[in-house]
């Protein structure tokens, strides 16, 4: 039985696109901010500095919320599987629903357990469980990206199964869970989020920097994350050329679209393989209206030598290729994106070393913070991009090689599918705006300064108010 029309197909497809941009951008900043939250709690342990716990405490808030949206938004997103994909729900069940359940009991339960600690158990019990628990966090969050991605990836590079009567029958586990996308693919994500969470941390901080308020707390915020991210961002590049050899090997038409890469040459001394900074491709016609090309230079990211051929889309049916328009423009977003990131890194980390990012000379770098605060919204693009590219890439296959998009989409009218459509899109909308919402009252609100610290089940005391304006630099007070 088909579906009904080639219409309820693309919008159930639009559907699930949807609702996916809208999840993704949660589980990142869930990721990346957990880890930055254990290394500041660890440092206030440590050095029993009241700074390291007032920012404990302050980005704690933000990560409750984005944590509620990312829970909420990842329930809808695995009730979608079975609304809009219920034919491929069933079919991989044998090894997709195993993996969704690995995630349930090793990860988001576990991470469940321990978030309540977390946000519930300051003062009622002692500091090393408390840290023990932000870890406990850290870890679990960290487990859920690595069972869901793993399951993307199995759709990317379906290994360890056969299919046979209508189902995905595992025949080698360990080839299944540790399919190639997935070895790459899993630290590039993971990286992602540490980016994200370093980017948005420095870009919160600046924005009080450039504002006078709690100039010191967030100068050392701000210092630590830009340091950091020197050594994250080009980490983050490397892995990105990295999976992209895996996608050149598994999946050369996916990697023909994002170049927008129609002919295959041979290595005869042509400009065979030349790299597309920008161009206008044609599906139809089966090449770009215009190009502005690097000679050689796709052969030498791709292959790594100056005449190493690449699989252009002519060697792939018509049916079996995907969409170009899209993944090119995509791709080249998230790859500039990363180089910028790297620069604003670099940028910063020159500043420091010169002694520009002392609590006295920080508030003179005003285009640094400037452009630190327009940073901490770009991993996010990056992240959108790079999940645009590798999904649409992957068209026409839901399960690469194995099965189409049109024979995994369940069977539902035109009506059916814009009403799902519809309730998705209000849904992921009002998750969206109250996310947002909850963050700028926070960060509008700034952090406590005043509330006594505790230490296992007892406050230490309280901070002495300040004497001058509250949206002024607070003086450093130790607790009674």
């Amino acid at each position: 039985m088909m579906i009904e029309s080639d219409l309820a197909l693309l919008i159930s497809r639009l559907d699930f696109a949807w609702i996916t941009t809208m999840h993704i951008i949660y589980p990142p900043l869930t990721i990346g901010l957990a880890l930055l939250l254990f290394f500041t709690e660890w440092r206030w342990m440590k050095t029993d500095d009241e700074q390291w716990y007032r920012l404990t405490r302050f980005f704690e808030k933000l990560f409750i919320i984005n944590f509620g949206a990312g829970v909420a938004t990842g329930v809808t997103m695995e009730m979608a599987f079975g609304i809009l994909y219920g034919p491929f729900s069933q079919a991989a069940g044998p090894f997709f629903g195993q993996i969704l359940g690995y995630e349930t009991i090793t990860a988001f339960m576990y991470e469940a357990g321990f978030i309540g600690l977390m946000i519930f158990g300051w003062g009622k019990i002692s500091k090393k469980m408390h840290l023990f628990a932000t870890f406990n966090v850290m870890l679990s969050s960290s487990l859920s990206a690595m069972w869901i991605l793993d399951a993307n990836s199995w759709m990317q590079t379906p290994t360890g199964v056969e299919f046979k009567d209508g189902l995905f029958h595992v025949t080698n586990w360990a080839e299944a869970i540790l399919n190639p996308d997935f070895l790459v693919a899993f630290p590039h994500m993971w990286i992602a989020a540490v980016e994200l969470a370093l980017f948005f941390v420095a870009g919160v901080s600046a924005w009080y920097v450039l504002k006078g308020r709690h100039v010191a707390l967030f100068q050392r915020a701000l210092k630590y994350s830009i340091l950091a991210a020197v050594i994250v961002a080009p980490l983050q590049i490397y892995l990105g050329d990295d999976l992209g050899l895996t996608v050149k090997d598994h999946q050369p038409a996916a990697l023909a679209a994002m170049e927008g890469h129609f002919e295959t040459y041979n290595a005869d001394g042509q400009p065979n393989t030349g790299w597309h900074i920008i161009a206008w491709p044609n599906d139809a016609a089966g090449k770009n209206d215009w190009a502005i090309t690097i000679p050689y230079a796709l052969s030498l990211i791709e292959t790594h030598t100056l005449n190493g051929v690449v699989k252009g889309l002519d060697q792939f049916k018509p049916a079996e290729r995907p969409p170009v328009l899209i993944p090119f423009y995509s791709f080249r977003i998230m790859v500039a994106i990363g180089f910028a990131l790297f620069f604003v890194a670099l940028w910063g980390a020159w500043l420091a070393v010169r002694g520009r990012l002392t609590v006295e000379n920080i508030t003179r770098n005003r285009w640094f913070l400037r452009a630190l605060i327009f940073s901490a919204f770009l991993p996010y693009l990056a992240i959108w991009t790079g999940w645009w590219t590798r999904e649409i890439a992957r068209q026409p296959w839901l399960v690469y090689g194995m099965m189409t998009t049109a024979e995994g989409v369940s069977h539902m009218s035109v009506g059916e599918a814009i009403f799902w459509l519809i309730g998705f899109m209000f849904f992921e909308l009002g998750v969206w705006f109250g996310a947002w919402y909850f963050f700028a009252k926070v960060i509008r609100k700034g952090p406590d300064m005043d509330s006594p610290i505790v230490e296992g089940n007892e406050p230490l005391g309280h901070l002495e108010a300040p004497s001058h304006d509250e949206n002024a630099d607070p003086a450093y007070v130790r607790p009674a």
